[in-house]
């Protein structure tokens, strides 16, 4: 089985081009935001558990989040691997997703990271939030947030990566089809 994390900024084109990725190399497209309302839809235990924690205004606990990825790593079948989109998203959880992995008998395959500038990151964001009608990415002091909280906390996984030899970066400039192109090339 391959294993890919869509690693970037928000704006970056992370969901634009997971489709395109997953279709092309049979992969499973796991974004840790869908399979979470998909949990809590469906009224399972773990879904139950993180509505109860986001209603009260509480992020979902990592191993909540590493549990829920584990199960469909065990339950989905007829894939070449995994695509996953917002997980890990801090220090500890590539530690917890290489635990999960070994207890698997695998390893990540790698981290394929688009980059754009901040500028454009408030770019996309805005024009994203007029298409979709997403109010929650509609207000600068909220993208400078969403900036900030992903310089902090995960920008270092960067270093993680490469540490590891697993992260390759690709330039998220351009039209979708060229950032694409690029994103082919180093898988």
């Amino acid at each position: 089985m391959k294993y890919y994390i869509l690693f970037g900024p928000p704006g970056a084109g992370k969901g634009t081009q997971a489709g395109a990725m997953a279709e092309k190399f049979n992969l499973k497209h796991i974004s840790t935001g869908e399979l979470l309302r998909g949990e809590i839809a469906a009224g399972t235990p773990l879904g139950l558990q993180a509505k109860a924690l986001i209603d009260a205004g509480n992020l979902v606990p990592d191993e909540v989040v590493e549990g829920m990825i584990e199960d469909k790593f065990n339950t989905i079948k007829g894939v070449d691997g995994f695509l996953l989109d917002g997980f890990p998203r801090t220090e500890a959880q590539a530690v917890a997703l290489d635990e999960i992995l070994e207890r698997r008998g695998e390893k990540l395959t790698g981290v394929v990271s688009i980059m754009i500038p901040d500028g454009m990151i408030m770019e996309r964001i805005r024009h994203r939030a007029e298409i979709e009608g997403r109010a929650d990415d509609a207000r600068d002091e909220i993208i400078l947030n969403r900036i900030s909280t992903y310089h902090a906390k995960t920008e270092p996984l960067i270093a993680f990566y490469k540490a590891s030899g697993r992260y390759r970066e690709v330039d998220g400039t351009g039209t979708i089809e060229e950032v694409r192109e690029r994103i082919f090339e180093i898988m």
